[in-house]
């Protein structure tokens, strides 16, 4: 083979170059000199071509491609910017309808060599910064760098990099849902990759104190497992409208954060203070508007800025009026803060030259989606550093203002639709369940004959209570579920007291709509002005102080009073609205009154009332029977709501949050009383687990035929599921006394205070749910509703059963007393012989596994 061997030519070419004198080279011609260093692009360069959009950031977006780039200040490196994202426009029936507020938090930007960092900082620790650990407040909690790009150019004020990679991703807002590992795909609607080449912006707007960018991101699922609902046009292709806020942080030294406090509830910051040796190490600051008085020394002044909300000209004519009236009552609570005219209620005219989405304006807008999981919505943006609210805007549903938004989705799902609700339960749904209140209300009214000037009252004071609400949120109010419980029975009636001091105490309750049974009694049907809690919230929330002594002086005078009954408060986090959760019943959705078992009796008795009136009234001529089955379909749910509000009580504990010292008679914790326990149990036994419970409702089973519409292979039978309806009525209050947790929780109470036992409580349902017909046939209704409870007593002594040995054991006891009743039984019905022959098999299986 045949060698080549270099390195000694170049070894001798090396030697003789040396050798050799040097020597002039020749010139070379012009036309071969070496080719210059091309000329650097400069920012003008490389945004000729494109339209600028100053602001907060300037933005430049080419004219031919609509590619976007982003000009970053070099005073804006190392500040600290608000990030906000909001769905503007998708599939409602996904969670991404216009006004879904997405993500919050706090970014900077990081010039690292040649490119620009985007980081997302850590707001959830403070540091004293007397305290020298703070010198190393940057330890262990890192940020989180979600986007790099490399500057493209750079001039003397700031750099120029590509957005694109940034705005046309999921690098800001991971828009598609998390799904769980092992669901099924056809269980769920799944929008599939995002493809940026079908992806653009929509709009891009940038204002002096922030700056939007809107963009539809394009998704493809070729294969899709679900065709997901109506709003979705072609499950394959969907696109999602994201609009992408940048606030920047306030340097303002005039607002002075305020730290929360558990006896009140506020949206707040949840910071842990990382200096502190407290066993609650908290600095978490209530979110708030920066209120500042003209005049500091008046009692009552005129704010410098007030809280100005623009009602848009979206807002259907004849609301426009009810909806500035119910902002305005806000200011009767401001007042207790110190502040007077507070908020501004204005009228945004057809030929305003402002957009909606600039942040200084505070807008109220209507609009209509084909799945509405919330009818008014309620949202603001704060600075997570301070709690200081910069910005708000409150969404209106046309569902709010339709007699039937959401009737079709609660009659086809009756005991599906509670959960659907609870899903959301961090989020506000006071507006779409206010919607069904109001069609319960008008279907009463209407029922007993009451005049037009009625009805329309009906709907002023729900649209009232509604703004009223979620205005309150946007003053930075949490839930108060416990307030509807101010009042007694015999006084929600009375307009003397009522439009004094409120039907509630506070208007951030979800509360039932006040149909009196007796129609001569009829006052007012929602609240319609802020209530004690809420005046005292504001108070607590917005009165200025001078300095550290004068706030913590404040702070314990205002807070002091959180003992009294007027004020008495419990947001989400304690409220009873699924099985199992929480453990003060008097902290719920959809009760009312101080006598809530009492009240939901009076509910039952009012509908058994008016389901006969039913079939005379609704059905019309020339109509289907539509309007009659779902009218009884808010009736259905009604008596759910009621069943699970009294089935709260049994197993339940009243809780005070009062602080050590404050004046108050109880203790934190106090089991319901025995004989409020039984009372509650009573209710049950007679008006949702007799066998005549629902005798009000046989005139009109047969007539309980939705209109069809069109032709849906994949559709259930359309016969109407009476038994399922019932059936889920009577889970409403089974699931959660019969729950693990209730359960335990009744046996740990025994310990400082109940004197009802699980196997107390057991024997009672036993009782109600067999004695009243064991000695002769048994009906449909309570056929299933015998088999649910022996199913569920049979899981509780279960293998794999979750439940304490308590719970077991009563559940033991309780089987064993039922199949000693059925082997008296007498019966000549085959039916009723059948399935108490079932139920004898189920239980001998259940003991027989247990023994073995």
């Amino acid at each position: 083979m045949r060698k080549i061997i270099l390195a000694p030519a170049v070894l001798l070419f090396a030697i003789c170059t040396n050798a050799r004198p040097p020597q002039t080279m020749p010139k070379m011609p012009a036309d071969t000199a070496s080719p210059a260093t091309p000329k650097k692009l400069t920012v003008a360069d490389k945004v000729k071509s494109s339209k600028k959009m100053e602001g907060l950031f300037t933005i430049y977006q080419d004219t031919t491609t609509g590619t976007v780039q982003l000009y970053i200040k070099k005073s804006q490196l190392g500040k600290k910017f608000i990030y906000q994202s909001l769905a503007e426009n998708g599939p409602g029936s996904i969670g991404l309808g216009k006004g879904h507020e997405r993500d919050n938090a706090v970014i900077s930007f990081k010039k690292y060599y040649d490119r620009i960092e985007f980081q997302r900082l850590n707001t959830s620790y403070w540091y004293d910064k007397n305290n020298p650990v703070s010198k190393a407040d940057d330890v262990n909690k890192p940020e989180s760098i979600f986007f790099v790009e490399k500057i493209a150019a750079e001039d003397s004020s700031g750099y120029l990099v590509a957005a694109d990679g940034l705005f046309i991703s999921e690098k800001l807002d991971n828009v598609r849902r998390i799904i769980r590992p092992g669901t099924p795909p056809e269980s769920f609607f799944n929008l599939g990759a995002l493809n940026p080449a079908k992806s653009q912006y929509y709009k891009i707007r940038s204002y002096p104190d922030n700056t939007d960018v809107v963009v539809d991101l394009a998704y493809d699922n070729l294969s899709p497992f679900n065709g997901g609902a109506d709003d979705i046009v072609d499950a394959r292709f969907n696109r999602v409208r994201i609009q992408h806020t940048f606030i920047e942080v306030p340097e303002n030294s005039s607002y002075k954060p305020r730290m929360d406090d558990p006896r009140v509830g506020y949206y707040a910051a949840r910071i842990t203070d990382l200096t502190s040796i407290k066993p609650t190490p908290y600095h978490d600051l209530i979110h708030r508007w920066n209120l500042q008085k003209k005049d500091p020394s008046a009692a009552l002044s005129e704010p410098v800025k007030p809280i100005v909300w623009w009602i848009e000209n979206t807002t259907p004519y004849e609301y426009r009026q009810t909806i500035k009236e119910a902002g305005e009552k806000w200011n009767e609570a401001f007042e207790k803060a110190g502040f007077k005219n507070a908020v501004v209620m204005k009228m945004q005219p057809d030929d305003a030259d402002w957009d909606a989405g600039d942040i200084r304006y505070n807008v109220i807008r209507g609009f209509s989606s084909p799945y509405p999981w919330y009818g008014g919505y309620g949202s603001e943006f704060e600075n997570p550093l301070t709690g200081e609210i910069l910005g708000a805007d409150i969404m209106i549903e046309w569902s709010v203002f339709s007699a039937y938004g959401l009737s079709e989705e609660i009659y086809n799902s009756p005991g599906l639709y509670l959960p659907e609700i609870l899903k959301y339960s961090a989020s506000c749904t006071l507006a779409s369940e206010l919607n069904l209140q109001y069609v319960m209300g008008l279907t009463a009214l209407e029922a007993t004959g009451a005049p037009e000037t009625e009805l329309k009252e009906v709907r002023k004071q729900s649209l009232y209570y509604m703004i009223l609400h979620e205005i309150g949120h946007s003053m930075g109010l949490y839930h108060n579920f416990q307030a509807s419980q101010m009042l007694s029975p015999a006084q929600i009636n009375d307009t003397s007291i009522t439009r004094v001091k409120g039907l509630y105490g506070s208007v951030m309750d979800y509360s039932d709509i006040n149909v009196s049974l007796d129609r001569s009694r009829q006052g007012d049907y929602f609240t319609t002005r802020p209530g004690p809690y809420d005046l005292w919230a504001i108070e607590f929330g917005y009165t200025p102080t001078a300095n550290e002594a004068e706030e913590k002086a404040f702070r314990k005078k205002v807070l002091s009073r959180s003992t009294e009954p007027d004020l008495a408060f419990g947001n989400d986090a304690d409220d009873m609205r699924r099985p199992g959760k929480a453990i003060d019943p008097r902290v719920n959705v959809w009760d009312m009154t101080n006598d809530a078992v009492a009240y939901a009796e009076d509910r039952f008795k009012l509908i058994n009332n008016l389901i006969p009136k039913l079939k005379d009234k609704f059905p019309k001529i020339d109509e289907s029977y539509a309007e009659l089955t779902k009218r009884y379909g808010f009736f259905n749910f009604t008596r759910s709501k009621m069943t699970a509000v009294v089935g709260g009580y049994i197993g339940g504990v009243y809780v005070d949050r009062s602080f050590v010292g404050q004046t108050t008679p109880t203790k934190p914790f106090t089991p319901v009383p025995l004989a409020y326990q039984k009372k509650a149990m009573s209710i049950l036994a007679k008006y949702v687990f007799a066998p005549n419970a629902f005798d009000a409702d046989k005139r009109i089973f047969p007539y309980l035929q939705l209109q069809r519409r069109g032709h849906n292979f994949f559709s259930t039978t359309e016969d109407p599921k009476i038994t399922t309806d019932i059936n889920n009525i009577s889970n409403a209050a089974l699931l959660h006394i019969l729950h693990p947790v209730t359960l335990q929780r009744i046996t740990n109470s025994r310990i400082y205070g109940n004197e009802y036992s699980a196997t107390d409580v057991m024997n009672d349902l036993t009782k109600a749910i067999f004695d009243a017909d064991i000695s002769g046939n048994v009906n449909v209704y309570r056929q299933y509703l015998q088999t649910t409870f022996i199913k569920s007593l049979t899981a509780i002594i279960g293998e794999k059963s979750l439940y304490d040995d308590v719970a077991k054991s009563a559940a033991h006891y309780s089987l064993k007393k039922i199949k000693a009743k059925l082997s008296s039984a007498v019966s000549s019905n085959e039916e009723t012989k059948a399935h108490r022959g079932n139920l004898v098999y189920l239980i001998d299986n259940a003991l027989v596994i247990k023994q073995l």
